[in-house]
């Protein structure tokens, strides 16, 4: 089978990494997840005290970060500066740090060969705001998924208060909006669907329904291959 590249773009709490995740082992793709890289960049910020406002002191930070990732049983294993961090960038402040700082150029010119490189040798499914439009722009598949903002905030609700955390519906939905708009328009690399990417609305679907969604034109793309 040839190789194939799948680009999947969303807003925050589409259901993008979960749905990628399945695909992926469902069809034989490595899934990459990018969000997690820029979480490890927005943990390594936060642990060297600077802010996100400043542009200069983050820049020189960045200068000794070191964001790479493997692969153990399948599941991608997120690193910073050779220590494994991929449970400690899944809460909501390290999320907040990420949004805030990934649209600086440094932040990534850091991470787009890491992804580039991999993307090249190999079939995989990745997720984020610009795969398709910035970091694999020639991807044989795009898809553009999303779900409203009520719905991606109940979402993520669920999965915050099964972690354990105390949070209500109304910070989540209100900071959804605020993510919604920051990565909306910032401007380098906006969120926004590519002119060729396949659109897949969520809000009224449950998970199952849309994997299968997403399974179909994925085969159907694979099959033409």
């Amino acid at each position: 089978m040839k190789k194939i590249q799948v680009a999947l773009d969303g807003p925050s709490g589409s259901g993008k990494s979960s749905l990628a995740k399945r695909l992926s082992r469902d069809l034989g793709l490595y899934y990459i997840d990018t969000g997690a890289l820029y979480r490890a960049v927005g943990l390594y910020l936060k642990e060297c005290g600077v802010t996100p406002e400043d542009v200069s002191a983050i820049e020189a930070a960045l200068a000794d970060c070191r964001v790479s990732f493997d692969f153990v049983d399948g599941a991608q294993r997120t690193m910073l500066d050779g220590r494994d961090v991929s449970g400690l960038i899944r809460t909501p402040e390290i999320a907040q740090w990420a949004s805030k700082t990934s649209a600086l150029p440094a932040v990534r010119a850091l991470l787009l060969s890491v992804q580039r490189d991999f993307a090249r040798e190999n079939s995989v499914i990745m997720d984020g705001r610009d795969i398709g439009t910035t970091i694999l722009p020639d991807a044989p598949l795009k898809i553009f998924l999303t779900a409203s903002a009520e719905e991606r905030a109940r979402r993520r609700l669920k999965e915050l208060l099964e972690a354990g955390q105390e949070i209500d519906f109304e910070t989540v939905l209100r900071e959804q909006k605020e993510r919604d708009h920051r990565d909306e328009t910032r401007e380098i690399s906006p969120l926004r669907r590519a002119e060729d990417a396949v659109l897949v609305d969520t809000t009224a679907l449950d998970f199952e329904e849309s994997y299968l969604a997403l399974r179909r034109v994925i085969e159907e793309r694979m099959e033409k291959l």
